[in-house]
């Protein structure tokens, strides 16, 4: 008898499930995006938004909740009601910080349901003009024949761009000195000064400043060649398996209805489908993704266990707070 009226309660929440989600969305979606105006996240966020609300006939209200690296705007996602009316667009920072800090407010994986990853980027390797390099090969010789004089400047501690150097750094046994700033903006402007003479910057930041001369690209992180720049080449060329890319994606507090979880995936899957979308992020080195919500569970999960290794590998101290 109790085996029977639990299939039944289940049956009737899905089917209540089923009938919310048809009428769903009767008032505004409010998407956190947890880096601040300008950042790849919240560039992400407004072009596909933008196209999702024409298609599910309600606004998607861009709420920017920067700071600590993207864990303010996530733990209040965390925390919001699981009714689909808010999302979060979170960044790879997401996995990241599971590692550089000491404890988070929230569970990365146990606290939020992934909707799906819309857009992924590698990192651009830069240097001042005046570094005599071209090639990878080039970095790895002048920094095997100086080593600890050869600076790259980075983010922060812990930070996307700090990590892929230190995995550089392990995969080519150069000594390259990281130096933190509050900040992609501050790290790439001190590139450009040649205060610092190395970088790993993100594409929409770092190729304006390379189509200008003032930065001089050296390769990209990605495995294949992006298909906006083809000119550039792949570390992985170099370094085979080197593979590091920055994503941005929506997540969902946990126990959101599968059903809303679904009809958000197929309007951001409309997004990206876009032609006008699909060129705006193209332009600016990125690749658009739209896949599963287990797909992009699996991710969220493997790249947590490998930037534990890195973390870990590195010698980086857990952080107690805020950065």
């Amino acid at each position: 008898m109790k085996m029977w009226q639990t299939m039944v309660t289940a049956g009737l929440a899905l089917f209540c499930s089923g009938l919310f989600a048809q009428s769903y969305p009767t008032k505004p979606i409010r998407m956190i995006v947890t880096f601040p105006a300008g950042s790849g996240a919240d560039i992400v966020a407004r072009t596909a938004g933008q196209k999702m609300a024409e298609s599910l006939g309600q606004q998607v209200v861009i709420d920017n909740r920067a700071g600590a690296g993207g864990i303010i705007g996530s733990d209040l996602a965390a925390k919001a009601i699981p009714d689909g009316y808010t999302i979060v667009m979170v960044s790879s920072a997401h996995t990241i910080n599971a590692s550089v800090y000491r404890k988070l407010p929230y569970d990365p994986e146990k606290d939020f349901a992934p909707i799906t990853m819309l857009a992924s980027t590698p990192y651009l390797l830069v240097a001042h003009p005046s570094v005599p390099i071209k090639t990878v090969a080039d970095l790895i010789a002048l920094a095997k024949s100086r080593p600890g004089q050869i600076n790259y400047a980075s983010g922060g501690i812990g930070v996307g761009s700090h990590l892929a150097g230190e995995l550089f750094k392990t995969m080519t046994g150069v000594d390259i000195v990281n130096v933190p700033y509050k900040g992609a903006p501050q790290a790439t402007a001190d590139v450009v000064g040649g205060q610092v003479q190395l970088s790993l910057s993100t594409m929409p930041t770092a190729l304006p400043l390379v189509r200008a001369g003032k930065l001089r690209a050296i390769a990209v992180t990605s495995l294949q060649r992006v298909a906006a720049t083809p000119e550039f080449a792949t570390i992985a060329e170099t370094v085979p398996g080197f593979d590091v890319r920055t994503w941005q994606g929506l997540l969902a507090p946990k126990g959101t209805s599968p059903a809303i979880i679904a009809k958000l995936r197929e309007h951001a899957i409309k997004a990206l489908e876009a032609r006008e979308v699909n060129e705006r992020l193209s332009v600016q080195g990125y690749q658009t993704v739209g896949n599963t919500p287990q797909e992009f569970t699996q991710i969220v999960k493997s790249e947590i266990a490998r930037w534990k290794s890195v973390v870990k590998a590195a010698g980086i101290k857990p952080i107690e707070g805020e950065q």
